[in-house]
């Protein structure tokens, strides 16, 4: 069990989170709640949860499995991997993955951290040690290279703004350029809609 992702950021960050996401290496949001929840209920007999279809036509890749416990709900998801297609930012295909190809395809270097629960440790996975030190050196990076990341999806060009507006990061130099791209450019044209934006 880890959790993912911006939880984690912002704890190292020292900002006060809410998102909690949770990452399973092994099964299903669903096959997890089915399990803890009888065993939360003992504490929060309120204890449900809900599982969220994918929905690529309402921009949901995902099955996602919301936790509903004293109060609060927690995202439940299995690590994954995707392939994209050149006509699309939505996933052609997603599998159970491994922590290190769940880090690598997120969008920043400091979203794809993980907490791992029982070893009480942040791990980044991308085998580059940026994570930790870009939260340090307030740099806003992509895990692959900022050309693959941005073609697999374009948002990710407005997610690294945004990022960087948000914290007062800078956005790394190579990542500028290629948010520039023609290349990228095309894609915003032919992967995205207007509403998306």
């Amino acid at each position: 069990v880890r959790v993912a992702g911006g939880w984690v950021r912002d704890k190292l960050l020292g900002v006060e989170s809410h998102d909690l996401d949770i990452a399973l290496d092994d099964m299903t949001g669903q096959q997890f709640c089915d399990r803890v929840v009888p065993c939360l209920r003992k504490t929060d007999p309120s204890c449900s949860y809900k599982v969220i279809k994918s929905n690529p036509e309402r921009s949901k890749h995902l099955e996602t499995t919301k936790l509903e416990i004293l109060g609060g709900e927690i995202d439940v998801v299995n690590l994954r991997s995707e392939t994209y297609s050149n006509d699309s930012r939505i996933p052609t295909s997603m599998k159970f993955g491994t922590p290190s190809e769940d880090a690598y395809r997120r969008d920043l270097t400091i979203n794809s951290l993980f907490y791992n629960v029982a070893a009480d440790k942040v791990e980044d996975f991308t085998g580059r040690g940026l994570c930790v030190t870009d939260l340090k050196l307030g740099k806003i990076r992509t895990p692959l290279s900022p050309l693959v990341t941005f073609l697999d999806d374009p948002l990710r060009v407005l997610r690294s703004i945004r990022f960087a507006a948000r914290f007062n990061f800078e956005l790394d130099e190579e990542l500028e350029c290629v948010a520039s791209a023609d290349s990228v450019k095309a894609a915003f044209k032919t992967k995205i809609t207007r509403e998306r934006i």
